[in-house]
């Protein structure tokens, strides 16, 4: 079985066949799903979705750094209590994105650091972005130490894959190492510890080769498992077992049948 460690179900764009994306994933063997919020408005649908499927989908909240305004930064606060009355596997999805001038950096670093805080005041892991600041994230997590997680949609070097590591992060893979061009990302996915790797598809977002410019969903993880395990020279099905256990572990997720 598979485990889509990162996938934004509640998108509106599977409002019209959310039920069928979820038969395609179970038809691919994609048996769980971790499901992260990206703001406050998102945290009822997520609980929602999650306790029509108990044992299937799991629930993140947290507030995305891209939703951090700062007439909505004051939300991190309504985070605990949150979380001290729903169901919950882990924070997120939480961090950093410098993209683009806005959100403000300054505001992005309080709200993930009180995030932070918060995860390990609950003795939960974190699901973090981080795009174009992955060595302030890194900064970051050393001044948090003992949280666990996993940075989803690596995109960084080698050098920073292993610092994760000796913080206790895992990485997310997703469908952009399908894509020949990706050779650096490809180089490091084949040589990390396998107890590092997780496999999520970040849907409806960043499809893989065979989806170019379509709606991704959780069934095309199985994608992203041959891949990966043509680039480390496994068997999938090795590989499937190792990153569903890396999964069950991180997130504290029951085991299911096969």
């Amino acid at each position: 079985m598979l485990i889509d460690s990162h996938v934004h179900l509640d998108h509106r764009a599977f409002d019209h066949d959310r039920d069928a994306v979820l038969a395609r994933a179970e038809a691919a063997s994609v048996r769980q799903l971790i499901i992260p919020a990206v703001d406050r408005a998102s945290w009822p649908r997520i609980h929602a979705l999650c306790a029509r499927t108990p044992q299937r989908c799991f629930a993140a909240f947290g507030i995305h750094p891209l939703f951090i305004a700062r007439d909505t930064a004051g939300d991190t606060q309504l985070l605990d209590p949150w979380c001290a009355t729903h169901a919950v596997v882990a924070i997120g999805e939480i961090g950093l994105d410098f993209h683009t001038a806005e959100p403000d950096a300054s505001l992005q670093r309080r709200c993930f650091d009180e995030q932070l805080a918060l995860a390990r005041a609950r003795g939960l892991p974190v699901i973090v972005h981080a795009r174009q600041a992955l060595e302030e994230v890194i900064l970051t997590l050393r001044r948090h130490p003992g949280i666990r997680g996993v940075v989803h949609s690596f995109s960084g070097s080698a050098e920073q894959a292993r610092q994760l590591w000796q913080l206790g992060f895992r990485l997310g893979i997703g469908g952009v190492v399908t894509y020949p061009r990706a050779q650096r990302l490809r180089r490091i996915v084949a040589g990390l510890p396998i107890e590092q790797l997780l496999l999520e598809s970040d849907a409806p977002d960043q499809p893989g080769v065979n989806h170019r410019g379509g709606r991704n969903e959780p069934a095309f993880v199985a994608e992203v498992l041959h891949t990966v395990a043509a680039l480390r020279g496994e068997p999938p099905e090795s590989l499937a077992a190792a990153t569903s256990a890396n999964t069950r572990q991180l997130f504290s997720l029951p085991t299911i049948g096969i």
